[in-house]
């Protein structure tokens, strides 16, 4: 073996597992429907009985096409109709605004994932499949793309502290989270994570370009991407510290650069925000910083937890409440070793717990890289590493199989 291969096994590596595991999850989810029905509907939330009926998908066309079927649900019809037929497509679902006004429900999601599925679908129009079933594909090979993406920069960003064990440790912590399934769907989250966590890790490289293009992309991937304007700043801030100056040419060209994510956020704010905050108020009764609505939202959910709303509701915010406390103690162990990390992650965290909606954080938190790395550096001990592999890929098995089934899971 010469040593250049030798130098890129971690990689040969990653890929194997990240192979490994798409095939191993798509299988599960594709071999579920062929063993067990579930008993529907579905009681997690006090609005989900009415979407998880035996016939609640009928009205959505672009869920319907059997091909990788197991592989969308909820928001990935939204994707599918944008990248199929724009933000404005007459099939799309639509909402009555406070003005007054219907807009599609399209205008609630960011346009990066659905445009990169437009343009991955023209070469596999080639393969002569429906166009709903050439969106989906599309759309699941990004979402891989993005995950592997994501694993190579996890790699990068702890080697230096770790062993190559640990930081192939680090990697496979994030494909098994419970939550890591949503990671190969037709969902942003595999795009995003390979977007954010690549410019940290570009970061951590000195790669300041790099890292600036990653988080513009980002920024019109998730509106959490802007909150990459922080890491940014912090390396721009030491970078200042160490040349002593403000005024060399790197120096400022760098602290430009810290701007991307902000600038590519207010790109996007002028082209859709109007529309999006509209669709995302009316529909989806989120918002930024809503603190009062949350208190409210999260105190619901408490009582829920003691069993008032039912045992669905119950294991559904014990699992909420569980990954937002993981992520916030995972944030704050990591934060004098890895700054800038630390503080995405907290800040992705709060802005998603104060969106005045109290759901979905098992999902959100899979943007947070220090989740990943303080379970890592505990998993350094093996009795750890193979006690929380069984619980997650347990608890994954679970979730996978609701969602693989329309039910709500995130």
């Amino acid at each position: 073996m010469s040593s250049k291969l030798r130098d890129r096994q971690w990689l040969v590596t990653l890929i194997l597992i990240w192979l490994a595991w798409a095939i191993i999850l798509f299988t599960y989810q594709a071999l579920i429907p062929g063993r067990l029905q579930p008993r529907r509907p579905d009681y997690a939330l006090n609005w989900t009985p009415n979407e998880t009926g035996l016939h609640s998908q009928d009205n959505k066309p672009y869920l319907l096409d059997p091909f990788l079927n197991t592989q969308v649900s909820w928001d990935s019809e939204y994707y599918i109709s944008i990248s199929i037929a724009g933000y404005d497509d007459p099939a799309s679902r639509t909402v009555r605004t406070r003005d007054g006004s219907r807009l599609p429900l399209n205008y609630a999601f960011f346009p990066l994932y659905p445009m990169a599925m437009r343009v991955v679908m023209a070469p596999l129009s080639l393969l002569g499949l429906t166009s709903v079933a050439t969106s989906t594909l599309a759309g699941v090979l990004i979402s891989l793309l993005g995950t592997l993406g994501a694993m190579v920069a996890l790699y990068y960003l702890v080697r230096s502290d770790m062993d190559e064990s640990g930081s192939i440790r680090t990697a496979y912590y994030l494909l098994i989270f419970p939550t890591g399934f949503f990671l190969a769907q037709v969902y942003t989250e595999g795009l995003f994570v390979g977007l954010a966590f690549g410019c940290l890790a570009a970061l951590k490289c000195r790669r300041f370009a790099l890292a600036a293009a990653l988080a513009a992309l980002a920024a019109w991937t998730r509106a959490v991407g802007v909150l990459l304007f922080v890491p940014l700043g912090l390396a721009w801030i030491v970078e200042v510290r160490q040349s002593g100056t403000l005024t060399s040419r790197h120096v400022i060209w760098h602290g430009l650069l810290t701007l991307a994510p902000l600038a590519a956020f207010l790109i996007w704010q002028q082209l859709l925000g109007t529309q999006f905050n509209a669709v995302e108020a009316s529909f989806f009764s989120r918002g930024l910083l809503q603190i009062g609505k949350s208190i409210t939202a999260w105190q619901e959910a408490l009582r829920s937890l003691q069993g008032q709303n039912g045992s669905q509701a119950a294991v559904y915010y014990l699992i909420e409440f569980g990954t937002v406390f993981l992520a916030l103690v995972a944030c704050l162990a990591t934060l004098r070793r890895y700054p800038g990390v630390a503080l995405f992650g907290l800040l992705v965290v709060i802005v998603s717990v104060t969106s005045g909606v109290a759901q979905s954080m098992s999902r959100y938190v899979l943007a947070v890289p220090s989740l990943f790395i303080f379970l890592s550096r505990l998993g350094k001990h093996e009795a750890f590493d193979r006690a929380w592999t069984l619980a997650s890929i347990l608890l994954m098995g679970v979730l996978a199989l609701l969602y693989t089934y329309d039910m709500w899971v995130a």
